[in-house]
């Protein structure tokens, strides 16, 4: 069977002499394992198409739930992720990331296309990389599962609460003064960072980065955005402690 498909590369690995083994992230199919045959060869034509972090118009032949690709055409490089060391290592964090929630043979074209508008504003400068980070960690949350609850505080119900603070265990919101017992680690929020959150949570997707924050509210937003993604999946990244010494 063969089809065609958009696909961002998550991974590559070299197999054999001139060949590369993809993870490639597509709308439709989900997550696939990808034997790209001579593209590491000098002229050859998928060679670019089969980077990392380049979005691809891929055809694919399938044989016993093996996919092959038979021809690719380059549609995006994330030039700018390329010429940055930061920026190339924040775009490969978010590649872990994007593996590590996304499943085989499962289609989540919202998983896609949140990798894809991330690596484009990070690519194109489109809001400060800490901000791009901050809302990608929290869509992301959202979409493998992990919507914090930021409407108002889960205790006495005010929309606006009182020196706010936010369950890392939870995702619920409560007054500092409403924090029952067994809230578990929690992380105290600015007027401004509880409203950047709430604009990443329930925004329109093509208005994730449609924001902009003052420099102590981007770092307190950055921290509380990690920390909750991480503590939600229960693990870390190399690539994230990676981006930390070079950024």
């Amino acid at each position: 069977m063969y089809i065609t498909t958009p696909g961002l590369v998550l991974r590559e690995t070299e197999y054999k002499e001139s060949s590369r083994i993809l993870t490639v992230l597509t709308a439709k199919n989900g997550k696939i394992t990808v034997q790209a045959r001579g593209a590491k060869r000098k002229g050859s034509k998928t060679a670019a198409a089969t980077q990392f972090l380049a979005l691809s118009e891929m055809t694919l032949f399938e044989n016993k739930d093996r996919w092959t690709l038979t021809e690719s055409r380059s549609v995006e490089q994330f030039r700018g992720l390329r010429e940055d060391i930061a920026k190339l290592a924040l775009g490969t964090y978010f590649a872990e990331a994007l593996d590590s929630l996304s499943d085989e043979d499962a289609p989540n074209p919202e998983l896609l296309s949140l990798g894809l508008n991330a690596l484009y504003a990070l690519s194109e400068a489109l809001n400060s990389d800490a901000l791009i980070k901050a809302a990608f960690e929290l869509r992301l949350s959202c979409l493998a599962g992990f919507e914090p609850l930021l409407t108002h505080c889960s205790v006495c119900g005010k929309e606006t609460p009182d020196a706010p603070l936010l369950s890392l265990e939870g995702g619920t919101l409560f007054c500092a003064a409403c924090r029952p017992d067994g809230a578990g680690e929690c992380l105290t929020l600015s007027p401004g960072a509880l409203d950047a959150m709430r604009h990443i949570v329930y925004t329109d997707p093509k208005r994730l980065y449609a924001f902009r924050v003052g420099p102590e509210t981007e770092r307190q937003l950055g921290r509380v955005c990690e920390a909750y993604f991480l503590t939600q999946l229960g693990r870390g990244f190399g690539s994230l402690d990676f981006y930390k010494t070079v950024r």
